[in-house]
């Protein structure tokens, strides 16, 4: 599944920079698909939604830095764990019980990503 951060952050950025996808932001800022990817021009979510991977989206916290849950991979493909939650030194992030994803489709999410 993807990951979250929950309130617990001491907004230390330490995560920022460990994301192979580029899924953290910090908070208040916009996100794109495009950022720290490979994707470019119009793609389909998985909900079924259209989105141009340039397009700035509204952050998806004010308060704490976030993971953009389309983006997030666990860092399969990458690493043997999550760099985010390994470098957490508050234990801020934590699986998202609203993303549950199979190994399979982590894997495949990368691909997506990252298709050269």
């Amino acid at each position: 599944m993807a990951l979250k951060i929950n309130d617990e952050c001491i907004w230390c950025g330490a995560c920022e920079p460990e994301c192979p996808n580029n899924a953290i932001y910090e908070q208040g800022v916009e996100w794109s698909l495009s950022d720290g990817t490979s994707l470019k021009g119009q793609v389909v979510l998985k909900n079924n939604e259209p989105l141009d991977t340039s397009q700035r989206n509204a952050p998806l916290s004010n308060d704490i830095f976030y993971i953009v849950p389309d983006k997030c991979t666990e860092c399969q493909g990458f690493h043997e764990s999550p760099r985010c939650a390994d470098v957490c030194p508050v234990d801020a992030c934590v699986p998202d019980e609203m993303y549950q994803e199979t190994m399979d489709e982590l894997l495949g999410k990368k691909e997506f990503l990252h298709a050269e």
